[in-house]
């Protein structure tokens, strides 16, 4: 089975607070009609972390709508499907996850694509450059998921998803 427009994409992160918001903010600015971002964490801080929404603010993207929430929000029926699920931290990659919805007989693509915390790091000028570093890496990983050929067999797929993050 391949992956058709719109992709729906989760990233999941302890707190969602920090990696996990950068990049659901890039995949629905970078990803027109194809591409739809969410994010959640196992444990969720319950607000995305300042300077990330600065960060994301100072390279034009809105964040009015991003919001930390439990990854229990995209488990359940009424849910949202995910067509691919990428964990952003090591502790996210290994606790143990809900059931996913998904469609037919096919569960997601689950990738790890880790990139340090930069939500704790101090003093405030080396935690805006965590900010920003972490920022390009999950642009990169974003724009290197939206240039895949999302027709071909799903293990070649999954493949390169989780290459992605390697």
């Amino acid at each position: 089975m391949t992956l058709s427009a719109p992709i729906n994409v989760l990233f999941l992160c302890t707190g969602n607070s920090a990696r996990s918001i950068l990049s659901e903010a890039l995949c629905n600015d970078l990803g027109g009609d194809k591409w739809h971002g969410f994010s959640a964490g196992s444990k969720p801080s319950g607000m995305p972390h300042p300077e990330g929404l600065a960060h994301l603010m100072s390279k034009g993207h809105a964040v009015g709508g991003y919001s930390s929430k439990s990854w229990d929000v995209f488990s359940g029926e009424h849910a949202p499907v995910m067509d691919v699920i990428i964990t952003v931290c090591d502790n996210a990659a290994n606790e143990v996850c809900p059931v996913w919805p998904y469609r037919g007989n096919t569960p997601p693509i689950v990738a790890h694509w880790p990139a340090e915390d930069p939500a704790h790091i101090e003093p405030l000028a080396a935690r805006q450059a965590a900010f920003a570093d972490v920022y390009l890496i999950c642009k990169a990983r974003i724009e290197a998921l939206m240039a895949l050929d999302t027709s071909v067999p799903r293990d070649r797929l999954t493949a390169a998803v989780r290459a992605i993050g390697a």
